[in-house]
């Protein structure tokens, strides 16, 4: 399937480089057999007793760094841990960098490259234990914000805030559960009131996220590998409300991929650790999910890819036809919508 079925043109008034406040003041498009306006604080009157929402808890980290290779300034945005104190990362410049070279961040911070590979990748080995290097990353980074949102040099004290979910918990993140940021803790009570149970799972994106399809196919197109938990506990109180005849409601993208990496054909969770790298496109047929809150994506993405797979992709091109005529807010910082599967997905 060609990688232009999935473009779009969006102006770039729409992309939205805050976020409204409160958080669910956003607006929602309901999309199912017709389109609905609406705002997230109705999300609750969407869904029903004994559905399970399911949540992504990923922590973004200050994963950005500004280092010296010798007089020369280096950017370097990690995206991946390997293992204590190895993490693959973006770098920018890369290719002056050799391997065995050296990037200096602090006196007492620094980092050997190991490895390098396309678009910018290397590998960088810590000259620190892991507790250092997390402490080094709070003193020194700053959070990886999609480039999309535009900062006069790298993301500011209300980012610190914005870009993170209030239900975040283990780090590891380098770029944030998008969906996830409009809720509020006032929305968790509505829908804990509405009978609808919480649970959370783990997926921490990369900074592969962002990167464009550049083939002109999918099947030429290799998805970005990020690292995932299922708890046991998480995994059976999403079969219960299954067996029982609830719904399955995830809050957003990574939540999504993940169930779909441990989920069995006929849509029994079993716990997991480990790495996914799942490409969900048209034909795939979905094992879990019913319906998902996520936010509008860009043209010729793996996740707009992933919403037209899941709710159909001339329902998705009508669906973003009327957000941009309606005006509503893109990417990161913007609005949301809620898909209802397709009965062909």
């Amino acid at each position: 399937m060609k990688v232009d079925a999935f473009d779009f043109d969006l102006p770039a008034r729409f992309i939205a480089q805050r976020p409204v406040s409160p958080r669910d003041a956003a607006r929602l498009l309901a999309v199912g057999e017709k389109l609905r306006d609406l705002t997230i604080s109705d999300l609750p009157s969407l869904v029903k007793e004994g559905d399970v929402m399911v949540f992504n808890d990923a922590r973004v980290i200050p994963a950005r760094l500004v280092g010296k290779r010798g007089d020369a300034k280096v950017e370097v945005t990690l995206h991946m841990r390997r293992t204590a104190g190895i993490w693959r990362a973006f770098a920018r410049p890369a290719r002056k960098l050799k391997v065995g070279g050296r990037i200096v961040f602090a006196g007492d911070f620094a980092a050997r490259v190991t490895a390098k590979g396309e678009a910018g990748g290397v590998t960088l080995d810590f000259e620190c234990a892991e507790d250092d290097l997390i402490a080094a990353l709070a003193r020194l980074g700053a959070l990886p914000l999609p480039p999309y949102i535009k900062r006069h040099g790298l993301a500011d004290g209300r980012d610190r805030e914005d870009y993170q979910t209030i239900y975040a918990d283990r780090p590891g993140a380098v770029a944030a559960p998008t969906a996830g940021l409009h809720f509020t803790p006032q929305l968790l009570a509505a829908l804990d009131r509405r009978g609808v149970e919480q649970v959370k799972v783990t997926l921490n994106v990369g900074a592969g996220t962002f990167l464009p399809v550049k083939s002109e196919t999918l099947e030429e197109h290799r998805m970005h590998a990020e690292w995932g938990e299922i708890s046991a506990g998480a995994a059976a109180a999403i079969n219960a409300a299954r067996d029982a005849g609830g719904r399955i409601v995830v809050a957003g993208s990574t939540s999504l991929r993940l169930l779909e990496t441990a989920a069995d054909e006929r849509g029994h969770l079993a716990p997991f650790t480990g790495e996914t790298d799942i490409f969900m496109t048209p034909g795939y047929r979905f094992k879990i999910a019913d319906a998902m809150v996520t936010n509008f994506h860009l043209p010729r993405s793996t996740l707009f890819m992933l919403v037209a797979a899941f709710a159909g992709l001339e329902r998705m091109r009508a669906a973003y036809a009327h957000a941009i005529d309606a005006r509503y807010r893109f990417f990161s910082y913007g609005d949301a919508c809620l898909l209802e599967r397709s009965a062909t997905s």
